[in-house]
């Protein structure tokens, strides 16, 4: 720990539980309401009249922690099938904007179903579903998203054969106009269907996206519990963006959300030559692991159960032997890897946050070579909002980008049309 006394910044928090852990009426009324309401995290392209009737099934029923998660699952299905129908039949007549619209409010539907993580037979069943309406609504945009399959020719026993990721070029890029590259991270519960939010920014600037998922969520191969699988997953992926005739291989830029951020300040160090910079947002690399960080933080300010979604993640299906193993196996620190010389990075986060420790990047910024940093005073994981404008600009610099944060922050937010 990085605070006087050997302790975390937010010591006094640990062994408190927030409010909305006491039910799913809880974490509506006091956490998730409002950024409904905005279309932002986790909500991407959703709408408060979608997801209200849904609310007020899983009110009635009087659902809360520990939940069922197939129960919970379940309660989302009948208002996203409804959507995808309704978005058929938009499609049907030819309405490409509207279809648009009703397949990604139906994706949105799908991810709170399965969210934090598809656990559960129904969960999993909703992100496949969710995947498929997600594309196909995204692929109907201005910048039209494309599913690509990645072969994971560099993969080991325990790994999958394919890395799935969304991926838009700008139609201007060629082998004479080559376009920047901006690898998108997802994180522990946000994954490609819903990070393609960014995607529209960054291609009204001319930048190519590559959003993927990190080992142990989404569709990525790599297998969870082995803590060398991303290095082989990543060095797949940069092996199928080096045969890309229209990216700039010069500037190719990393940005990891949350947990991906752990993964983006493993690649900065074990992939420098491929990146021109790296920014890991509300990342983690050591003490994150913490047993005492670890039995806290199921309470704290993340929606459900943090650890035991982390202990999923990670390949564990038992949470004292997690506990036990995962800081020797994958902190950054005792696997040497922050002592290794790395590309440019950049360590973005709230000082308050209670899912990833600030402590981490403390310790990030006492091993190998410098880093540069920026903590957000008095806000929590990621720094949100604050910490957007801080990112977009040193990326514009980093590219040589003339861009317009306020401009390119506005696509984000999404207000249903439909």
């Amino acid at each position: 720990m990085a605070a006087p006394g050997n302790k975390y910044f937010i010591q006094e928090r640990l062994g408190s539980t927030a409010e909305h852990h006491e039910s799913f009426k809880a974490l509506w009324e006091t956490k998730w309401k409002q950024p409904c309401g905005m279309g932002v995290y986790p909500f991407m392209f959703g709408a408060t009249q979608d997801f209200q009737p849904v609310v007020d099934t899983i009110v009635t029923k009087g659902l809360k922690r520990p939940y069922n998660w197939d129960e919970y699952a379940q309660c989302f299905f009948p208002k996203a099938e409804e959507l995808a129908a309704r978005a058929k039949a938009a499609e049907d007549k030819g309405d490409r904007e509207m279809a648009s619209e009703l397949y990604l409010r139906a994706s949105a539907v799908y991810r709170i179903s399965r969210f934090p993580a598809p656990r559960s037979a129904k969960q999993r069943e909703a992100w496949t579903k969710g995947k498929a309406v997600a594309i196909k609504g995204l692929g109907m945009q201005k910048y039209p998203t494309v599913e690509i399959e990645i072969p994971h020719i560099r993969g080991a026993a325990g790994d999958g054969p394919i890395l799935p990721g969304y991926y838009h070029v700008p139609a201007e890029a060629s082998r004479s106009h080559k376009a920047p590259l901006i690898i998108i991270f997802t994180g522990l519960d946000g994954y490609r269907t819903e990070l393609s939010v960014w995607k529209n920014g960054w291609a009204a600037l001319g930048c190519a996206t590559l959003i993927v998922e990190i080992p142990g969520t989404g569709d990525n191969p790599g297998a969870p519990s082995d803590p060398e699988s991303p290095d082989r997953v990543w060095s797949s992926m940069f092996d199928w963006i080096a045969k890309q005739d229209n990216i700039d291989q010069s500037r190719i830029v990393n940005w990891g959300f949350s947990t991906g951020g752990y993964y983006s300040i493993r690649v900065a160090h074990t992939h420098a030559d491929k990146l021109r910079g790296v920014v890991a947002l509300g990342g983690g690399v050591h003490h994150m692991f913490d047993p005492e960080w670890l039995d806290a933080v199921d309470d704290l300010e993340y929606p459900f159960d943090l650890a035991h979604t982390l202990c999923h993640k990670f390949g564990y299906t038992d949470f004292d032997r997690f506990k036990k193993e995962a800081q020797d196996k994958f902190s950054l620190l005792n696997t040497s890897i922050l002592d290794k010389p790395c590309t440019r990075l950049l360590l973005v986060n709230g000082t308050e946050d209670e899912i990833f420790p600030i402590d981490d990047y403390y310790l990030c910024l006492q091993h190998g070579g410098p880093k540069e940093a920026r903590f957000v005073p008095k806000t929590k994981h990621m720094g949100e909002p604050q910490s957007f404008p801080i990112i977009l600009k040193w990326i514009f610099e980093l590219l040589d980008i003339q861009g317009d944060v306020g401009k390119f922050l506005s696509t984000l937010p999404f207000k249903p049309k439909y």
